[in-house]
């Protein structure tokens, strides 16, 4: 029970960072991957077990993509063992600073993306009878990181939906679960991370002195869509390198 051999996930957002790692880990576990993401054209250079390595290119933001995605795995596998939504951005900076064109456009990458194709998912998910979805958050969406208030808002948004999809849906086999990582060496922070003074903060505050790796986030992810984690649901985990629980 140790792997997802046969397997069916989707990823979306698996061309870098924490979705590439999730990527990986899942083929090397046995799975067959669809890939989403606006640019896949170099992704099969950084995988192995690309025979189970399938992709589709486009913007998750745009409604007419996410039925064509989900005819795509109706046409390819009929059912859908793994969801995975992994999609997100952010703009940083003080609230008063952003434009509603900017917070509504996070809104729409981040949250509303992932509610749609995860209601589009549910008859795939129900057909496999024994299904997992992870959505990734981020510790952002339970404590104030300084990342910009409508980033948290969306991750609190996509915890809360995710608690309510795991009692709606455990009936008909499937579990909801959530992923929170703090910060992780990805293309996303490298902004952050490459800022001395920041980074000396974001260490001050973890008890492991260190940030994490993309591959520290994904073998959670792993364990959770195995039928192995089969009594989770409902959980929102952190992968924080303890920082949520440091007080002095």
């Amino acid at each position: 029970m140790w792997n997802l051999q046969g397997k069916k996930a989707l990823v979306t957002g698996g061309t870098k960072g924490i979705g590439l790692a999730i990527v990986k880990e899942f083929l090397s576990l046995g799975a067959e991957v669809l890939v989403v993401a606006r640019d896949t054209k170099n992704i099969q250079g950084k995988v192995k077990h690309s025979a189970n390595l399938f992709t589709m290119e486009g913007d998750v933001t745009h409604p007419a993509f996410r039925v064509a995605l989900l005819e795509k795995v109706k046409e390819n596998w009929g059912k859908l063992d793994l969801l995975i939504n992994n999609v997100g951005t952010n703009v940083r900076k003080k609230f008063v600073d952003y434009t509603e064109e900017e917070y509504k456009q996070l809104f729409e990458t981040n949250l509303f993306s992932l509610t749609e194709i995860t209601r589009l998912s549910y008859p795939f998910l129900k057909a496999a009878g024994n299904a997992s979805v992870v959505n990734l958050a981020s510790v952002a969406g339970s404590f104030d990181v300084q990342t910009g208030p409508p980033y948290g808002m969306t991750k609190a948004a996509i915890i809360q939906f995710s608690k309510h999809l795991a009692a709606e849906w455990a009936k008909d086999g499937i579990r909801v679960n959530t992923v929170s990582p703090w910060y992780i060496q990805t293309p996303l922070t490298e902004s952050v991370l490459s800022q001395p003074d920041r980074l000396e903060k974001i260490l001050a505050r973890t008890p492991m002195n260190r940030v994490g790796q993309p591959e520290e986030v994904a073998s959670l992810v792993a364990y959770l869509s195995m039928d192995n984690a089969s009594y989770i649901t409902g959980q929102n985990i952190m992968v924080d390198g303890g920082m949520s629980v440091k007080g002095l």
